[in-house]
């Protein structure tokens, strides 16, 4: 009698009803789901830019403002340094990627190079003709510092994208400087371009009410300071501030960010951690009745007088918001600033009809490959043949469900891994029906054919598939984009052939055996 527990045809059965229900959703039409019952699954199956429309978008790291950044810290620092050695200099600033000063008493040049030497061991410093000094980077903290910039750049991008709620986009390195963003089902990326647009840089800054705003645009700002222009031009409100250029806390402190409402106006609504909250209590407490600017990219959103001491962490940023403003400088806020700007350098918007025209191409070539194949079962193998035919159709259900529940992409090169899995499914049964067959010529019964068919050549079965299952998972690590795709349904349909191939078409068998004991098997 052929050996097939009560257990395994239990599990057969609830994996294959579990299929078909889950791949019900995906394979019927939108307009059909509203009228299924609520019991049944809902999960459908993410498609991929190429299949559901959406858009393409290649941005470019602006790295040099990352460089300019680094060098403007290692100026403040030095002019800290050389007022504490009480040197006198000229001429500080930053040019042509080094900053450069001059000693007034070349006495002095070599003390201040020996203190400009311990603001930073990335650096290099050269002195010239006329008392210059020349401090700049190393070409390995040059090299590090873009790859941080771009590293930390996707991952910003990456946290930005998700808050949004596009579902599976791909982000990914592309060059030296360069991300490609792909989104599908966003027709209109006129919106992503402006969060990622901005850099979300939040500083809060104590305004120079010393310095004149005239002075300052006509030229003339004092040391340590910076004229800003005002993020929102409000009649009767002033249109640029003089800052002082130290931060006293900045947006790396933020924890949160929500949209709120004072007074009936849209507000967000922040809070520092532990060492942002401490900051922020102590410059708050140090200055009361000083104006504070709040700083975001460059621009002063609001300069609020600092009424009294803020020591609870937590604040609010007010302005003339709209209430998607808010909502999207909350997201910003959240997600972190990018450390450098992004430039778009491509644009692409993929329309629904190309990727309508792919799937119906990919259905298309679906079918015809799955009746190719039925064919030749019927035709090799009869009723054998048959019964193969019906697992073959459990283990598409199951390619779709399995899809489904896990919230996979589907692309076109999935389309292509599901096609290929359809030829692979059926290489189980044609290697378990030659060994049945063997066995049919070499004398034994019907069920001891079958039972020796099944069990010799398994082994052979797991081998080749284990084989192509490894390809699979190396294209899925490797790979990135459409190659992803690709393994992702094959390595899945390598998995659903061999469960359907060894045990649902030996249970349809095994059922039919028992059930009609034929002297001779229709192989």
């Amino acid at each position: 009698m052929l050996q097939f527990q009560p257990w395994k045809t239990v599990l057969v059965a609830l994996v294959c009803a579990l299929g078909v229900l889950y791949a019900v959703p995906n394979v019927i039409e939108r307009d059909l789901t509203q009228v299924l019952p609520s019991w049944l699954p809902g999960k459908k199956i993410n498609l991929g830019l190429d299949l559901q429309g959406g858009s393409h978008l290649l941005l470019e790291v602006d790295v040099d403002v990352v460089v300019a950044e680094r060098l403007e810290a290692i100026v403040d620092q030095t002019r800290r340094n050389l007022r504490q050695e009480r040197i006198g200099y000229r001429g500080l600033g930053v040019a042509s990627d080094a900053v450069h000063f001059t000693v007034r008493n070349p006495e002095d040049l070599e003390k201040a190079r020996q203190s400009v030497r311990r603001i930073d061991p990335e650096t290099e410093t050269e002195t010239g003709a006329g008392n210059t000094i020349r401090i700049t980077l190393t070409e390995v903290a040059m090299r590090d510092l873009k790859a941080r910039a771009i590293a930390q750049s996707i991952e910003i991008v990456r946290r930005r994208i998700d808050e949004t709620g596009v579902r599976e986009p791909t982000i990914q390195r592309q060059g030296e400087d360069r991300i490609l963003l792909q989104l599908p089902g966003v027709d209109d990326p006129e919106r992503i371009k402006a969060l990622l647009g901005q850099t979300a840089k939040l500083t809060f800054r104590m305004v120079d009410s010393t310095a004149s705003v005239q002075d300052a645009v006509q030229g003339r700002v004092p040391p340590g300071s910076q004229l800003l222009p005002a993020a929102n031009e409000r009649p009767g409100a002033p249109q640029s501030y003089v800052v002082k250029r130290r931060v006293m806390v900045s947006g790396e402190n933020l924890v949160d960010a929500q949209p709120s409402f004072q007074d009936g106006q849209p507000v967000v609504s922040f809070r520092f951690d532990t060492v942002g909250g401490r900051r922020f209590g102590k410059a708050t407490t140090e200055n009361v009745g000083r104006p504070f600017a709040i700083v975001l990219d460059g621009k002063v959103i609001s300069a609020p007088v600092i009424q009294t001491a803020i020591l609870g962490g937590s604040g609010i940023i007010s302005g003339s918001f709209t209430v998607q403003e808010v909502q999207d400088l909350s997201l910003l806020l959240r997600a972190g600033a990018l450390p450098a700007p992004l430039q778009v350098l491509e644009e692409r918007t993929v329309g629904p009809g190309l990727g309508a025209d792919s799937i119906a191409a990919g259905k298309f070539a679906s079918v015809i490959g799955m009746l190719l194949v039925i064919g030749f079962m019927i035709v090799a193998y009869g009723f054998f043949g048959l019964l193969a035919n019906f697992a073959l159709f459990f283990n598409m259900a199951l390619i779709v469900a399995v899809l489904s529940s896990l919230q996979a992409t589907l692309t076109l090169p999935g389309i292509a891994g599901i096609v290929l899995t359809v030829g692979m499914a059926v290489d189980a049964n044609v290697l378990i029906f030659e060994r049945i067959r063997e066995e049919v010529r070499n004398g034994r019964t019907p069920m001891a054919s079958i039972e020796a068919g099944y069990q010799r050549a398994f082994r052979t079965i797991v081998d080749a598939n284990l084989t192509t299952l490894f390809a699979a998972l190396f294209l899925y690590f490797m790979g990135s984009g459409p190659v992803k795709g690709f393994a992702v349904t094959l390595g899945i349909g390598i998995l659903t052939s061999l469960f359907t191939a060894t045990l649902v078409s030996r249970l349809f068998i095994v059922l039919w055996m028992r059930r009609s004991r034929p002297i001779e098997l229709p192989i």
